[in-house]
């Protein structure tokens, strides 16, 4: 931000505001913002990026595809990219009768914590029973905590032997109307050790959980590149072992995703002309590449372990300020589907799409056009 000519100030007279969530609840809540200032969040963005409200939506949203289908519906496809899932404790005694009906692999996580703190997995109820009797699950506790309760995906693509999963951006300036640019660029987390269903490893988190903040801990954790691969080197990986047409139905169908998750709290979120949100999107592909969205993050992390990674968010920042543009570069009224690294995928009930006759129907995992200053992890001075 400085070297675009930004200049950073502790007073109440600011352009752009940066902060955790919180923060800006409260912000928008008490302070009344010119029309020239801008925050990073939405008020109740918690509605896509708590775990719990975010099954809620998406479920909601399920339900009204399934009783009546529009056209952009089934330009969408279906709701069915989210696991099997169960709010806990309300959802309880329903979830002990789907887990009689269909055993295996279940996974917990808590909504309130991140990194993969509290996560765990199990195969019996009984292990959930140990677990019920804990603290947390106490009458005279008021404070329950929330967990949800998800079918694991106990066969996940495997490079290398390894479990990964995808981190993502998208950025919303506004949500009504809705628009959505999605970036090119992402990484592949991988976890650092090889990859086994079997129950006597289900309590191995470097098995399982691709969060850096655990594989970081790993004696095999190589701070070389940090367990993460460039989503397009992956994506040319890919495409040399299924063929280009099979990995570009599978990158378009995680760009679906991602639309079909906002357009679930597209009604719900309260828009504000002084908002936008960087979202970072976690998904999960199956060895039928099927994609699965795991979680939305409000804050995505943007500190950097490799030099690539610092690269690829700075680039990506300086372009996210580009379209937010608070320095009034672009005429007013003009909305441009191509910002360095950012591509415009929905605005307004409409799905943009690429030319007809290209082969590529995104360009999620493609290359792009970088400054000289994103190469070496700057940004645009202005």
């Amino acid at each position: 931000m400085l070297r675009r000519g930004w200049k950073e100030t502790t007073e109440s007279d600011w352009d752009f505001y940066w902060a955790d969530r919180e923060y800006i609840y409260e912000l928008l809540d008490t302070v009344h913002l010119e029309n020239t200032q801008r925050v990073n969040h939405y008020r109740n963005g918690r509605e896509l990026c708590r775990k719990d409200l975010l099954i809620k939506n998406l479920k909601r949203a399920k339900r009204q595809m399934d009783k009546k289908a529009s056209e952009l519906d089934t330009t969408l496809g279906s709701y069915d990219f989210f696991p099997v899932t169960y709010i806990l404790p309300g959802e309880y005694a329903i979830f002990v009768e789907e887990f009689k009906r269909n055993q295996g692999v279940w996974i917990m996580k808590p909504i309130g914590k991140a990194q993969g703190k509290g996560i765990f997995l199990f195969t019996k109820l009984s292990q959930i029973s140990d677990w019920r009797t804990d603290f947390r699950w106490r009458p005279e506790n008021q404070q329950v905590e929330t967990y949800v309760v998800q079918r694991y995906i106990s066969s996940p693509y495997l490079v290398g032997g390894k479990k990964f999963d995808l981190r993502l951006y998208a950025l919303v300036p506004s949500f009504f109307p809705l628009e959505i640019y999605l970036f090119r660029g992402g990484f592949a987390r991988f976890t650092n050790s090889r990859y086994s269903n079997n129950h006597s490893d289900i309590a191995n988190s470097f098995i399982h959980l691709t969060n850096v903040a655990v594989q970081k801990t790993s004696d095999n954790y190589n701070k070389q590149h940090g367990g993460k691969w460039d989503l397009r080197n992956l994506k040319l990986y890919m495409m040399s072992k299924h063929g280009p047409e099979r990995v570009n139905k599978l990158f378009y169908e995680i760009q679906l995703v991602i639309i079909k998750s906002l357009l679930s709290v597209e009604k719900i979120i309260m828009n504000d002309k002084h908002c936008f949100e960087l979202y970072g999107y976690d998904i999960m592909i199956d060895e039928n590449l099927k994609p699965w969205l795991l979680e939305v993050n409000a804050s995505p992390s943007l500190s950097a372990n490799t030099s690539s990674d610092y690269q690829l968010k700075c680039g990506m920042l300086n372009d996210m300020l580009d379209i937010i543009d608070l320095e009034s570069r672009r005429p007013e009224g003009v909305v441009k589907e191509h910002v360095g690294g950012f591509d415009l995928v929905y605005r307004d009930g409409n799905v943009v799409k690429k030319n007809e006759g290209c082969m590529y129907t995104t360009f999620l995992g493609a290359d792009w056009q970088r400054t000289p200053a994103t190469r070496t992890g700057g940004t645009n001075s202005t």
